[in-house]
């Protein structure tokens, strides 16, 4: 498995893994989740793809996608500041140029057989690994996302808590709520420590050779 960051300027050199990626998301949260999304065709794609946003993509060795995340700045349109605003409660919207957000993080769990000590699956620890390797990177401080219950005892149980902005609210099937996480070399030596991942994650450069 190897964990990559897609930005817009590359986008057109991964029509497949990013077709792969939208067809996860159609499977993940409009299959398994009955969340209300867009769709065309077999895939899950809302205006926030028109954004430019960066795609974190964990890739099999088959080359098949096996988890994705999205990551737009907070200083343009947001899922929680344009679509989610009531799971801020009294809070204002984050805007800064060192945090940004995460949304429609999935796994594939029927590709992702690995488990770690802690039940979660390798691919997610990865992952999340992925998005606080990026982010430091990118010399953020903090990251926010929508999210449900569900994804808030994952993310505790990968050392990585979320602190919430208000208490959860019910959206049709899901008790989604709101909050952030810090980017830090601390949080990313913790959810390594969990998943027991040894060094970096995401591939320095990724070619579609090095997949195969």
């Amino acid at each position: 498995m190897r964990v990559i960051s897609i930005a817009h300027s590359d986008y057109s050199e991964f029509p497949d893994l990013i077709a792969g990626m939208h067809r996860l998301r159609y499977r993940v949260f409009r299959d398994r989740l009955n969340w209300d999304v867009s769709v065309s065709g077999d895939m899950e794609i809302d205006a926030y793809d028109a954004l430019k946003p960066t795609y974190i993509i964990a890739v099999g060795d088959s080359s098949s996608v096996i988890g994705c995340a999205r990551l737009l700045p907070t200083t343009g349109p947001t899922m929680l500041a344009n679509t989610f605003p009531a799971l801020l409660g009294s809070n204002s919207p984050p805007r800064s140029d060192s945090m940004f957000e995460s949304s429609r993080f999935c796994v594939d769990t029927s590709a992702a057989d690995s488990v770690a000590a802690t039940g979660l699956r390798d691919a997610t620890f990865s992952l999340l690994a992925g998005i606080l390797e990026w982010g430091l990177s990118k010399d953020q401080e903090a990251v926010v996302t929508v999210t449900d219950v569900r994804f808030e005892r994952i993310l505790r149980r990968a050392g990585w808590p979320l602190e919430r902005f208000a208490p959860p609210m019910q959206i049709d099937d899901t008790k989604a709520l709101a909050g952030h996480l810090p980017i830090s070399e601390s949080a990313l030596m913790i959810v390594r420590e969990m998943g027991q991942i040894q060094g970096p994650v995401l591939a320095a450069r990724f070619t579609h050779q090095a997949a195969a």
